[in-house]
């Protein structure tokens, strides 16, 4: 496919599903009337109700992950999160490629091995605080999502696409092994399968990536927005540092022993039985009423 995008290690052979048009960035505007957008050189940045949205913006690139949009990414998604109106974060993206992975052009051998390094390390320092953020943090895929994509994507809390989305790790076609987003891919699917897509370079569906557990949930195209606004709206229905306590140690599970892990657990229901919130919520539910939660 011929294009005048910058070149990216989510390659050529990626095909445009030229019927996915719609504006991925818009979705805050359709929650609120008092969405606050602001448009960047890489990312537009909306927020509204206690919802961010981060879009990836620039499908001329095919959204590349160029190191300016990875800081564009790691700014918005790092800003206020000692606020407690901020319930949730969307990470989305315009044009009919979510994300084409890395940009090409800053890993050529003309570049520095510090250059190159800094790439991948940058999105790794995203990866860490979307674990790190005290809030979910949601991908919103409809589209093509390809190499770093596929690593950015993986890494989020939920994952939810349309069903003409696809994902795809080809860098072997091009010497490249894909090594960082194998890192992320193993952790959320099988080994063989994952081994798959990294050795053939052959996409996979979006029914398939859900079968594999790489995405949360596949819903028509038609359908994306809704199924994120009732994610949404039910992530506000809950008491934010309850969320954020149980996300911190969710994560932090993962590397214990399964004896450990439980001892650990143990522990922190106990913590979480301390907070206001939780005492607020055994409270109604005694009493037979809706929690009024103070986010502490």
């Amino acid at each position: 496919m011929k294009t005048n995008a910058v070149p990216a290690l989510a390659l050529r052979e990626i095909p445009v599903l030229s019927a996915i048009t719609q504006n991925a960035c818009a979705l805050n505007a359709t929650m609120s009337t008092t969405t606050s957008a602001t448009t960047r050189q890489f990312c537009q940045i909306s927020e509204a109700n206690g919802v961010r949205e981060i879009c990836l913006n620039e499908p001329k690139t095919r959204n590349a992950l160029s190191l300016g949009m990875m800081n564009e990414i790691l700014n918005a998604l790092k800003q206020t999160w000692e606020d407690t109106n901020l319930r949730c974060i969307i990470i989305s993206s315009t044009g009919p490629i979510w994300s084409s992975g890395h940009d090409l052009k800053e890993l050529v051998p003309e570049r520095s091995e510090e250059q190159q390094r800094a790439v991948f390390e940058k999105l790794t320092e995203i990866i860490y605080n979307i674990r790190k953020a005290p809030v979910p943090v949601l991908a919103k895929v409809n589209g093509v999502v390809a190499a770093g994509g596929v690593q950015l994507v993986a890494s989020c809390d939920i994952i939810v696409c349309s069903e003409k989305s696809s994902f795809i790790t080809p860098s072997a076609n091009f010497g490249v092994f894909a090594s960082t987003p194998a890192v992320a891919m193993t952790r959320v699917m099988s080994h063989s399968k994952c081994l798959d897509m990294l050795m053939t370079g052959h996409p996979i569906s979006a029914r398939e990536a859900y079968v594999q557990g790489m995405v949360s949930r596949v819903v028509p195209n038609e359908e994306l927005d809704a199924e994120i606004v009732k994610i949404v709206d039910a992530i506000k229905h809950k008491s934010r540092s309850v969320l954020a306590l149980g996300k911190e140690f969710f994560y932090q599970q993962l590397e214990l022993t399964l004896d450990e892990a439980y001892k650990q657990g143990a522990k922190k229901m106990t913590e979480n039985l301390k907070l206001n919130d939780s005492k607020e919520g055994l409270r109604s539910f005694m009493e037979k009423r809706k929690p009024v939660w103070s986010h502490l």
